[in-house]
């Protein structure tokens, strides 16, 4: 897995994992600490989960721009100063507006990085090996998530919030020398040549590849959106905000931080496992409908009482399928864009799936708020559903195809 080929994809990965750390803290601290970081309502909860993904909108194409003039280490490099920078900024804080303002510039690191491994990940792979190389890195960038939600998650209810906010930048800090180690100088921007070569490319003579484009969108606002901002508000909806697990009191915060990390931590192994499944002839489509019958299905039924130990195992399921479905998406968009406009097809596919987690937790606190507790959880269990239904057909007419 880690060789000559896949170096590359692998170092920005790990530098994208340091970058995460401080917004992954957020998604799991700011529900049950939001008091206590100046806000004064729940719905502040969701713009602040929202903003950095509703001002990429815009920044995808011009970071997809910018690297027609800049090379990959300058713009990994601004990408991890300004992590440092927000990260540290959470520990500060104390006003609403200021925290837009730090979401909205990480929004700009996370469009550096994402569309830098993009692009990446583009030129290094091959069609045998697409999916896998989306596993891999979509495995060893969320190590910082691993890490910012289990030790961000206990550190905060322990130590506090700015502790650890400022320990966490310091982390990101002594990582600068990695990118000037191991990401290549260059004179050129990153894709100023393919760019060249996709002047005459137009979406709208290629209508035909968005509802693949728009699996991303829906699949980023159910987990990377919704999903992830809510958990710790669901388990303290559905249980307690202290759990007791045998001898043990755990806050809701702790339990979510603990919940997200089990997927960071297989996600470096498991992500590629089912990168590579799904490079089979028709695996994508296969193993895509497989995931969003499970999710439908786990979704529609987390509202019930049931047994701790089930209900957890059942959002350890969801954890699965948030895996399954994430790295299927980003490589059905590499599909496409491989055979048509590879820069054009990937800014556009960054945008829809920016679309989709900034959606996803100002409709989910709203939904929940003003609808059902569980409302969100049940819209999910709909779209899946529908996704489901629609590419079962797809997926039998090319099974019958490739018999021919």
């Amino acid at each position: 897995m880690f060789n000559q080929k896949t170096r590359p994809i692998i170092i920005i990965a790990l530098v994208t994992a340091v970058c995460l750390i401080g917004d992954s803290m957020l998604y799991v601290v700011l529900p049950t600490h939001w008091q206590d970081m100046g806000l004064s309502s729940l719905w502040q909860i969701g713009i602040i989960l929202s903003v950095n993904r509703l001002i990429r909108l815009p920044l995808n194409p011009l970071v997809s721009y910018l690297y027609r003039k800049i090379s990959a280490r300058n713009g990994i490099l601004i990408a991890l100063l300004l992590a440092i920078s927000t990260t540290a900024g959470y520990g500060i804080v104390n006003n609403f507006y200021i925290f837009i303002l730090l979401r909205c510039i990480w929004g700009f690191a996370w469009t550096f990085l994402r569309l830098g491994a993009y692009f990446t990940i583009i030129d290094y792979s091959t069609d045998q090996n697409r999916g896998k190389c989306m596993g891999l890195y979509n495995g060893l960038y969320r190590l910082g998530s691993l890490f910012g939600m289990l030790f961000g998650g206990i550190s905060a209810d322990f130590f506090g919030v700015k502790i650890t906010s400022f320990t966490f930048a310091f982390c990101s800090l002594i990582c600068i020398p990695v990118i000037f180690t191991y990401i290549k100088k260059s004179s050129r921007g990153m894709v100023a040549e393919q760019t060249e070569k996709e002047s005459n490319f137009s979406f709208f003579e290629n209508t035909h590849i968005l509802p693949t484009l728009c699996i991303g969108l829906f699949i980023s606002m159910i987990y990377q959106g919704m999903f992830t901002s809510t958990l710790s508000y669901l388990i303290e909806l559905h249980n307690n905000s202290n759990i007791s697990i045998g001898f043990f009191i755990i806050g809701a915060a702790s339990l979510g931080g603990i919940i997200q990390a089990i997927r960071w931590s297989w996600e470096p192994w498991l992500a590629p496992l089912l990168g590579s499944l799904t490079d089979q002839t028709q695996g994508r489509y296969s193993i895509l409908i497989i995931s969003t019958a499970i999710a439908s299905i786990s979704f529609s039924i987390i509202s019930f009482n049931m047994p701790l130990a089930v209900w957890l195992a059942l959002l350890l399921i969801l954890q699965i399928t948030a895996t399954s479905l994430t790295t299927i998406a980003d490589a059905l968009a590499a599909d496409i864009a491989i055979n048509s406009a590879k820069i054009k097809i990937m800014t556009l596919y960054s945008l829809l799936i920016d679309l989709g987690a900034a959606l996803g937790p100002m409709l989910a606190y709203f939904m929940n708020q003003y609808f059902n507790p569980y409302a969100s959880y049940w819209g999910a269990a709909c779209i899946l559903l529908i996704i489901t239904l629609k590419y079962s057909t797809k997926a039998v007419s090319l099974k019958k195809f490739s018999h021919r």
